[in-house]
């Protein structure tokens, strides 16, 4: 009988019909988890995809969870509750993460971070406005050492003890998990790069969805926290657009 080692660690990846880019995904996740060698979990969880994307994740070695939340830190917060790994790592579809971003984020937690995030980087360009907008944005965020949603970590047990990502947040539910991480512990923000698409800066709306962000992020510093908390006011996040191509790494 053969025994399969227990994980170390989960990569979970909430996907709502992501069948352009999640075999790729996942792939690529397998790929650098493999390399690494130690053992691990996979896991896509399925949000109410009414296209092919729990199929091409299972046949991409995914192992798929499928709920039906439309809520962002409710589907990570299935992903989560799913696994007994220890350490927790989550992973947006539509981002690319670099084995050296996984290697130094498991090191961390090895090494007794309680979570942590890295810098972002776009694949490809989008219009002049949405890049200098996220220019700006980014320098307030790196300066707080705060982890992006394409990409955070943490330890399983301080997920628990947080109950997860507050799902009375459509959007932002990063800010807050890693605010709640570093009241616990040490926060690992890694100055290396995961690639995370600019499909939404490419978009038909994209100017219209900058002027969104931007008024959100003025309405988030004045403590005007409440169109961050509402689906119907970030359309442009849960329309499910998409451009129906893998994610640019050339």
């Amino acid at each position: 009988m053969t025994h399969t080692p227990a994980p170390h660690y989960a990569i979970i990846v909430p996907a709502w019909n992501e069948e352009a880019i999640i075999a790729q995904t996942v792939g690529q996740l397998r790929t650098i988890a493999e390399n690494l060698g130690r053992p691990y979990e996979l896991l896509v969880v399925d949000d109410a995809s009414s296209d092919r994307t729990a199929a091409l994740a299972t046949a991409a070695g995914a192992r798929v969870v499928r709920v039906e939340k439309r809520q962002i830190a409710a589907v990570r917060n299935a992903g989560g509750h799913a696994t007994t790994a220890p350490y927790l790592i989550f992973v947006d579809a539509d981002t690319w993460l670099p084995e050296t971003v996984l290697r130094h984020a498991l090191r961390e937690l090895d090494r007794g971070a309680v979570g942590g995030g890295s810098r972002v980087a776009f694949d490809g360009r989008g219009g002049p406005i949405s890049e200098a907008f996220f220019a700006a944005f980014k320098v307030l965020w790196y300066a707080q050492e705060l982890a992006a949603g394409c990409f955070i970590f943490m330890r399983r047990d301080a997920f628990i003890a947080l109950n997860g990502f507050d799902e009375q947040w459509f959007a932002g539910e990063e800010y807050w998990m890693s605010k709640a991480l570093k009241q616990r512990g040490r926060f690992a923000f890694l100055s290396e790069e995961v690639v995370s698409s600019a499909r939404k800066q490419r978009a038909g709306a994209g100017p219209r969805m900058m002027l969104t962000l931007l008024a959100l992020t003025i309405w988030f510093s004045l403590g005007r926290h409440k169109p961050l908390q509402s689906r119907a006011k970030l359309a442009f996040w849960y329309d499910g657009k998409r451009e129906g191509k893998p994610i640019d790494l050339g």
